[in-house]
């Protein structure tokens, strides 16, 4: 299925190539862990930054398990997906339970753990345990379709467990790791979405979408659903120089996070005012601060936000200042737009 000899290609090129990445430096099994879940779907250089206040703040397993809920989203904020690190406390607190507070080494051990799916137990696996297990991610799928010139829907899982099973005949004995970090850092930096490098690629002679000159054909990806649009009020509420925030239920989109006050739909200025006084907090102003859309992955949050002015702080909100909102709650970047105005 894939051309023999990837490892004797791609190795030598990685070893003039890998970039140096904060994760790459000591890849304890913990650290790799964490940088795996935090770059799904999530850019590296978004993700760097992120990645070092959060071994600073939790640098092992042990750490990351005593870690009170909040302390972990707030390390989070701005990195969205905010299950992600929920799942990561969570296994890190069955690790402590169940491991010792070591992470298992076997690919099905790691499987088992909250959050980790079987990309991430492969990379796991190979950087931090040197076993043979592909990590196969949008990237590797990437590269795999167009080195076969493979016309299959990468969303189809058989396809997904075909090339990691043509991946692992592969693994060259002693270099497992570099070799997963070799693939990735191929389908990111040369073997790219729409035109790829190929005058770099280490791989190329070996391409059958190269040689035909079909490059961009492929992966061939499964058709997108639309994002269903939620149109949205916003409520800045503001006393004394403090803003309310409200926590979102534990279950569903965003799930336990702070968020500022809002309500589905579009409201007039009376039926801000309204709402406002419904909720106790005595307004005695509001003013339009702007219009932001937020994209999530399978819905948009049209938004209008209202700077309200209030004579009262109901206890149903968090009044905070700004803080507060540095040190202790985690905000979502789907309010951006607003925070920024404060």
């Amino acid at each position: 299925m894939l051309p023999e000899g990837l490892a004797g290609a791609l190795l030598p090129w990685y070893d003039r190539n890998a970039r140096d990445l904060p994760w790459r430096q000591n890849p304890t099994p913990y650290r790799v862990w964490v940088s795996e879940i935090m770059l799904q779907q999530t850019r590296i250089e978004a993700a760097k930054g992120h990645y070092l206040r959060f071994m600073a703040a939790l640098p092992d397993v042990s750490s990351l398990a005593a870690a009170e809920e909040e302390t972990v989203l707030k390390l989070w904020e701005g990195l969205g997906y905010y299950s992600r690190a929920r799942n990561l406390h969570k296994a890190a607190k069955r690790i402590v339970e169940e491991h010792g507070g070591e992470l298992p080494s076997s690919y099905a051990a790691l499987r088992a753990l909250p959050g980790i799916g079987d990309y991430t137990a492969g990379a796991v696996a190979s950087i931090a345990f040197g076993l043979p297990e592909p990590a196969v991610d949008g990237n590797v799928l990437r590269l795999c379709t167009r080195l076969t010139a493979c016309a299959d829907s990468v969303g189809d899982e058989g396809v997904k467990r075909g090339f990691r099973e043509a991946l692992r005949a592969q693994y060259p004995a002693g270099r497992c790791g570099d070799f997963t970090s070799a693939l990735m850092e191929l389908g990111e930096t040369v073997c790219t979405p729409g035109t790829p490098d190929c005058g770099t690629c280490p791989l190329a002679g070996l391409c059958a979408a190269h040689a035909a000159g079909e490059e961009t054909a492929y992966p061939v990806l499964p058709a997108k659903k639309p994002r269903r649009i939620q149109p949205r009020t916003v409520f800045l509420l503001e006393r004394e120089g403090r803003i309310a925030l409200q926590k979102r239920p534990d279950r569903g989109m965003l799930a336990g996070l702070w968020e500022l006050p809002g309500e589905d739909g579009t409201l007039s200025r009376d039926e801000v005012l309204a709402r406002a006084a419904a909720w106790g907090c005595e307004p005695t102003e509001a003013a339009p601060c702007g219009e932001a859309v937020h994209v999530f992955s399978h819905i948009e949050w049209h938004m209008s936000g209202w700077r309200v002015s209030c004579a009262a702080a109901p206890e149903r909100f968090a009044w905070t200042d700004a803080a507060d909102r540095r040190t202790a709650y985690a905000v979502p970047t789907a309010f951006r737009a607003y925070t920024s105005q404060l």
